[in-house]
């Protein structure tokens, strides 16, 4: 049972895999906004070569 305990209580106060999960969390967090700010900018990146493809 003491054995037991020490597990859980090794597993409490082990704190190396928050500091992957937190850097996981921003990797995606990054990745969330330049999906969005792509999507935003491609519609004027279209509008932009259009209009040079048409002015030549």
């Amino acid at each position: 049972m003491t054995n037991l305990k020490n597990l859980i209580s090794k597993l409490h106060n082990d704190t190396r895999g928050v500091t992957a999960m937190e850097y996981g969390m921003i990797a995606a967090a990054t990745i969330v906004a330049i999906a969005g700010f792509m999507t935003t900018i491609s519609g004027k990146l279209s509008t932009i070569f259009s209009t040079i493809s048409s002015s030549l």
